[in-house]
């Protein structure tokens, strides 16, 4: 396949620190690439690098001529004075009357929720001014305009954010169905999966490359961990733990063969499990008591008395960890603000428990003190906290949410919108609530300081709400899942978030693509194999993994007999020879299998 960029020696810095140092890499047709990284790490400058938004300082990007691309930033600027439907057809020379009769735009339309964002159907979203919209409305409606487009590539900043979940599932289907190749930043490991056939990790100035998608990347830095020295230790034991759980829980989605996979298990053979639920439970109702948070009968309205929930009674427990989810507009974030009792019920009454503390992680990032240095502004909440059975400081808990010393003394105006997002978590914990509420907490996060937070929470007594598009997260921290279907009920969903695309699904909603794609989707990614040609593959897959199994100790056996005869020079240069021949057939047997596995994945 041809590159359709290349990079090359490419070095960019902004001030004295450099984000990208002899950076040389390429994007190949129909390839899907994932970036990940430290917020502030260089991500998204490396995007527009790539996609020439901004130049190198030094080195060169080379494109192929007629190169057809779209890149949708976090800028989210927009033409003033323009409508949506200028922007998302625009592009295409396509009048407004003519768009209903392309299945494709439609689609688009449907799945990223523009059709939601006027109050009379599709054709009013279309008339609506940008001038008038949210900052993710915005955000929408840029990235609308580049997936209605044929391209020859993708270049998308955090796309996920401001999408619910289903539409996190149709953006992921939809990518994966697409010819055009893809370069994608992201910190929703879900998502991460499901899209990427490459990820990037963007670290020290260097880009690292990895096969495959989120798990695939898990077990590369596990293993990098696990050969660091003793300063990493930190580092290794949250992969370790991460490793642990993603095969504690469903099979993963990792092209790894079944010997690499078995000597990764083996280093997390000791790892315990992430939380014990029982001994949490029972910590957090000494912590609180019987009466957490109830509502009863209560009725959730909007402001202009649209009714949200009706005649709903919801009892949290001690120690309950609950997901939250449901479309945009039905009534999460309302919810949430009726727990917090910030918004009183329109019928019914809260009760809440005499000792519950509540600790709310709102989506706005204005309730943090800019006239403040980092410390000082988690210092001013507590100087100390115990968190499960340790003692920490303000400092220590800034530093396990990814602010080092020297960034500690950083004034809060001078933060970015991730760093103001782990300050604002820091200063909730820091609070020592036994009760937290967060709405979407994974929204600029990077995916070190996802696991940061899901480690804390492991250990963390207390009932906890969460609103999140983040599948991966939902599925990690929260033992029930509950959704507001806009029937005006709150719903329990006992197998989790493919419990409410079920559901979804089964509404009918036949002219949303998010939600009947996900009764298909699967029957339509795989063509139908020929059992007895499947089943004839997967012997030949298995034999093939014994094979390399038994090369694999033969070229140990051989390093052995090396170091044993240094003194002989003719036995050295037999064993050499016949250790050349080992790593080659191993080599082949390697590629041979990679061959085969994505045959029967494909």
């Amino acid at each position: 396949m041809a590159n359709l960029i290349n990079l090359e020696n490419v070095s960019k810095s902004f001030g004295v620190k450099p984000l990208l140092d002899g950076v040389s890499m390429g994007v190949e047709e129909g390839e899907r690439i994932g970036v990940v990284g430290l917020n502030g790490g260089g991500k998204t400058t490396m995007l527009e690098v790539l996609a020439g938004v901004e130049e190198p300082d030094s080195g060169r990007v080379s494109r192929v001529g007629g190169l057809r691309m779209a890149v949708v930033t976090q800028r989210g600027v927009l033409p003033p004075g323009s409508t949506v439907g200028d922007i998302v057809l625009g592009p295409l020379g396509v009048a407004q009357h003519e768009w209903a009769g392309n299945a494709r735009i439609r689609s688009v339309l449907s799945g990223i929720g523009i059709d939601n964002l006027g109050a009379g159907g599709e054709r009013s979203a279309l008339d609506a001014q940008v001038d008038g919209l949210s900052g993710g409305e915005r955000r929408r409606v840029a990235l609308a305009a580049a997936l209605v487009q044929d391209l020859d590539l993708l270049v998308l900043d955090e796309p996920t954010n401001h999408l619910d979940v289903e539409g996190v599932q149709w953006l992921a289907e939809h990518l994966v169905s697409r010819r055009s190749a893809l370069v994608v930043v992201t910190h929703d490991r879900w998502f991460l999966d499901t899209v990427a056939t490459r990820t990037w990790e963007v670290v020290g100035g260097g880009v690292e490359s990895y096969e495959g998608g989120y798990n695939d990347w898990v077990f590369a830095r596990a293993e990098r961990s696990r050969q660091a020295d003793a300063s990493e230790e930190r580092r290794r034991n949250l992969a370790r733990k991460e490793l642990a759980w993603l095969r504690r829980g469903a099979p993963a989605r990792t092209s790894k063969p079944k010997y690499r996979i078995e000597a990764a298990e083996a280093l997390i053979a000791d790892v315990p499990a992430p939380r014990d639920a029982v001994a949490l439970a029972s910590f957090a109702q000494r912590r609180l008591g019987k009466v957490v948070i109830e509502l009863e009968d209560a009725r959730l309205e909007t402001p202009d008395g649209r009714v949200l929930v009706e005649d709903l009674t919801w009892r949290l427990a001690p120690g309950e960890r609950v997901g939250l989810v449901g479309v945009n507009g039905s009534g999460k974030t309302t919810l949430l603000r009726t727990l917090a009792g910030e918004l009183e019920p329109a019928a019914g009454r809260r009760i809440q428990g005499q000792t519950v503390h509540i600790g709310w992680l709102k989506q706005e990032l204005d309730d943090l003190p800019t006239d403040m240095r980092v410390l000082d502004a988690v210092k001013d909440v507590a100087e100390r906290i115990t968190l499960g059975d340790k003692e920490v400081s303000a400092g220590q808990l800034a530093e396990r949410l990814g602010f080092t010393p020297a960034r500690q003394r950083t004034p809060v105006g001078d933060l970015s919108g991730g760093e103001r997002r782990r300050l604002q978590l820091t200063r909730v914990l820091m609070a020592e609530p036994n009760v937290l509420l967060l709405d979407e907490p994974t929204n600029d996060l990077d995916i070190d300081t996802l696991q940061q937070l899901e480690d804390l929470l492991d250990g963390w007594a207390g009932t906890m709400v969460v609103i999140s598009h983040d599948r991966y997260l939902i599925e990690r921290i929260c033992d029930t899942t509950w959704a507001l279907f806009g029937d005006g009920k709150l719903t329990n969903l006992p197998l989790g978030i493919e419990d409410y695309l079920r559901r979804r699904a089964a509404m009918g909603d036949g002219d949303n693509p998010s939600v009947a794609s996900t009764a298909s989707g699967a029957t339509k990614s795989k063509q139908v194999r020929d059992g007895a040609a499947d089943r004839a593959a997967r012997k030949e897959l298995s034999k093939l993994e014994r094979s390399i199994a038994k090369l694999d100790d033969r070229e140990k056996k051989l390093h052995a007999s090396l170091a044993d005869a240094a003194t002989d020079p003719d036995k050295l240069q037999s064993l050499g020879a016949e250790l050349k021949t080992v790593l080659a057939d191993k080599e082949a047997a390697e590629e041979q299998w990679m061959e085969l596995f994505e045959e029967l994945d494909g």
